[in-house]
């Protein structure tokens, strides 16, 4: 993760574009790469979409927009001074207790209607 993160921060400061990389501007931009990354699925059933990603230039697409998410995310826990995946180990070991196997098995509720 060290690696990728200071990958992409020389790629940012190389351009002079921390300025434009504060925590407000960059959940925004993660929202709006999210937009463009759903626009891939918009109006389209489960077998639509299956059909979709059988396509390599546009499964190659819907790659590109995860990543613009990806690295959106990794410059905005950055500047938070938060380590990702830190986060993401701590997140599911919450969400194991909060969706024991016993009760989410197979289920789409949320943890407070088990």
């Amino acid at each position: 993760m060290k690696e990728i993160i200071e990958k992409v921060k020389r790629f940012r400061d190389r351009r002079d574009w921390e300025q434009f990389h504060n925590p407000k501007d960059l959940a925004i931009s993660i929202s709006i790469e999210s937009g463009e990354l759903l626009e891939h699925f918009q109006w389209k059933n489960n077998e639509k979409v299956k059909e979709y990603i059988r396509d390599i230039k546009k499964k190659e697409k819907i790659g590109k927009e995860i990543a613009d998410i990806f690295i959106y995310l990794l410059l905005l826990s950055d500047s938070l001074g938060l380590n990702l995946y830190n986060l993401a180990l701590k997140k599911i070991t919450e969400n194991e207790k909060k969706y024991p196997v016993e009760k989410a098995k197979g289920t789409a509720k949320k943890y407070t209607d088990l």
